[in-house]
């Protein structure tokens, strides 16, 4: 019994056009499902169903063992064909290499925070439990209404509280597993007796639209692309100052003078970060007597002033000469387009939550749930010191 994992990918998506190969989180999006399912030692074969001459350039340029290609039929790659419809045409048409009892799961490349773990459990539970067919999905709490004003799933007289409400379960469309005889009798992804594969909250985003491929990047960097970070390794802490330690806003009293809001929390940040040893910093492409005395109120070590045009990535690397370091043991936290050649370059990149696009694209970079000037650079110190408590 083989298991073959089969992903379709259509050229024509009008929300985002290409959004199969568009840059998530650093790589095409179809790219974190092959690489989990490339990883997943259960799983036989990935097959890659599309209609794009483009998806197929950038699959192949993986170079990924498993995964294969299949020409996806015209009249299965339209708006309006299902699903279905691109299963049953593989199926078909690959007779035979596949057995009656081959298990075929359905992944959706638009939801890229399955992990290998996830396709290694589902099919431990499926393969356990005696069941025809399985579904992956979230447990939703949240309190649900008719159309005629009666409540759905709870008694609004006795509110339950959030930690004590089952919620409902809900199809978070990641995959779908299901063997090939019952998919070809029924015509359909599920059928017979249905296990739910239940997985966090968070993965229930779906990249249909824009908004959804902004909040699944910022999920995606939160909860899925933190698990290498070793933060034992920092050595220097360095941060920008515009939209970073201040929110970014340009104020002038009726004297014309200059005023930055700075966040008090980010300033007992920094100074608990240099309890556990670690240096510290600012780098900015300001030169303002405000940033100098707040240098020195908060006792910093390394202060640069007025750096642009890879002045940014030069001065911290001047860091690192006096540190005898390197700029894989520095942590950045920056919210421009001016930083992008440092965050690309340092090992701990972060960014407020109101970065740019292009900040919040660098591989690897963590994204805070804070904005600028509201503790960002407090959130991202305090994660870094609750790993350092741990050692």
């Amino acid at each position: 019994m083989a298991v073959i994992a089969f992903i379709p990918v259509r050229g024509g998506s009008k929300s985002i056009p290409l959004k199969n190969i568009k840059s998530f989180c650093g790589k095409p999006l179809i790219y974190w499902n092959l690489k989990a399912l490339e990883e997943a030692p259960s799983v036989d074969r990935v097959v890659v169903s599309t209609d794009s001459q483009a998806i197929r350039d950038v699959v192949e340029s993986f170079g990924f063992s498993k995964t294969e290609l299949f020409d996806r039929s015209p009249e299965t790659a339209t708006d309006t064909a299902s699903t279905e419809s691109a299963m049953l045409d593989f199926i078909s048409r690959t007779k035979g290499d596949l057995k009656d009892d081959d298990l075929f799961m359905l992944v959706q490349a638009t939801s890229p925070m399955t992990s290998t773990q996830d396709f290694v459990n589902a099919l431990k539970m499926y393969n356990e439990g005696g069941y025809d067919s399985l579904l992956s999905c979230v447990r939703h709490k949240r309190f649900f209404w008719n159309s005629d004003g009666t409540s759905k799933n709870y008694d609004y007289r006795q509110r339950p509280r959030r930690q004590d409400f089952a919620g409902e379960l809900m199809e978070n469309g990641a995959f779908y597993i299901n063997r090939v005889r019952n998919v070809v009798e029924s015509g359909n992804r599920l059928s017979g007796r249905i296990a739910l594969y239940e997985m966090p909250e968070y993965t229930a985003v779906e990249i249909d639209e824009e908004d959804d491929w902004l909040l699944a990047e910022t999920l995606m960097r939160r909860h899925q692309l933190t698990g290498d970070r070793d933060y034992t390794r920092i050595k220097v802490f360095l941060t920008d100052v515009d939209g970073v330690l201040t929110d970014a806003g340009m104020y002038y009293s009726e004297e014309g003078d200059e005023l930055k809001k700075f966040n008090t929390r980010d300033g007992m940040g920094l100074q608990l970060i240099k309890t556990k040893g670690i240096k510290t910093g600012i780098i900015t492409s300001e030169d303002t007597l405000i940033v100098e005395r707040r240098f020195k109120k908060l006792k910093l070590d390394y202060l640069y002033q007025g750096k642009r045009d890879g002045g940014k990535l030069a001065a911290a690397m001047d860091v690192c000469i006096q540190e005898g370091i390197d700029l894989s043991e520095v942590a950045y936290i920056g919210d421009d387009v001016n930083c992008l050649d440092l965050l690309s370059r340092v090992g701990f990149p972060a960014c407020p939550a109101d970065a740019v696009a292009r900040v919040k694209a660098v591989p690897g970079i963590r994204v805070m749930t804070k904005k600028g000037g509201e503790g960002a650079v407090r959130e991202y110190i305090d994660e870094i010191l609750t790993q350092l408590e741990k050692h």
